[in-house]
């Protein structure tokens, strides 16, 4: 068993037709794995790409999602996002960024939004309270306000300079994570030009959880793999 299906497997005497991470819902606390690992369809050739992708980070342990896609049309994307949550069925867990709407079109597990997206209180009250809801920080002021709020999981960065968005926020360091974990109780979610040589220096700052997007690229199964190991 990886170490992410590891730390996803407490009991909690919900209905265990759940995703193993949303039988925690009612915790006090979330457990995260260690790796967040987040699809592009933007960084992939075609659909099967990503079909084919998602199904190699799923063998690799992954058992945490987010879809994110910024260019693609609201049909083409519950599609996709309908046949990721299909063919994963309930061993991973499946977010989608940015739409609150979609999220419950595709059947998703929850949905991420940013600062510039809706509140996280507009977008509960679409979701409902089972599904879970993380939210996007840069700063501070933007942690401590989303940690007020019903968010789940919150997130801070970027922690180092990323290509993985067109115009990044100002980059937080790992003493932006260190400040973040002093703030909030609730689980921290690291993210912006994380890789397996600095992902270790992360999670000793602070952070629950690394989320990756382009070190997971190229041989995503294997990828993951080493992450767990780095990180266990």
């Amino acid at each position: 068993m990886s170490t992410g299906c590891r730390e996803l497997s407490r009991e909690s005497g919900n209905s265990l037709d759940l995703p193993v991470f949303l039988q925690t819902r009612d915790a006090k606390l979330l457990p995260l794995p260690r790796l967040y690992s987040i699809v592009d369809p933007s960084l992939l050739p075609a659909t099967a790409d990503l079909f084919a992708f998602v199904a190699e980070l799923a063998s690799g342990g992954c058992t945490l999602l987010q879809y994110r896609n910024k260019t693609g049309e609201a049909p083409m994307m519950v599609e996709q996002a309908r046949t990721l949550r299909k063919r994963l069925g309930k061993s991973v867990t499946l977010i989608l960024n940015d739409r609150a709407d979609l999220c419950l079109a595709a059947e998703c597990d929850g949905v991420h939004v940013g600062q510039n997206d809706l509140s996280p209180e507009s977008v509960r009250r679409i979701i409902g309270a089972d599904r879970l809801l993380g939210v996007s920080t840069h700063n501070p002021e933007q942690l401590q306000d989303a940690d007020l709020s019903s968010a789940d999981y919150l997130a801070i960065g970027p922690v180092f300079v990323t290509s993985s968005k067109a115009n990044p926020d100002p980059v937080v360091g790992l003493e932006g994570v260190r400040r973040a974990r002093a703030l909030t109780r609730k689980p921290l979610v690291a993210i912006g030009g994380i890789t397996r040589g600095n992902a270790a220096s992360v999670i000793e700052a602070g952070a629950d959880s690394v989320a990756v997007i382009s070190d997971l690229l190229r041989d995503p199964g294997k990828s993951a793999e080493e992450f767990f190991r780095i990180l266990r």
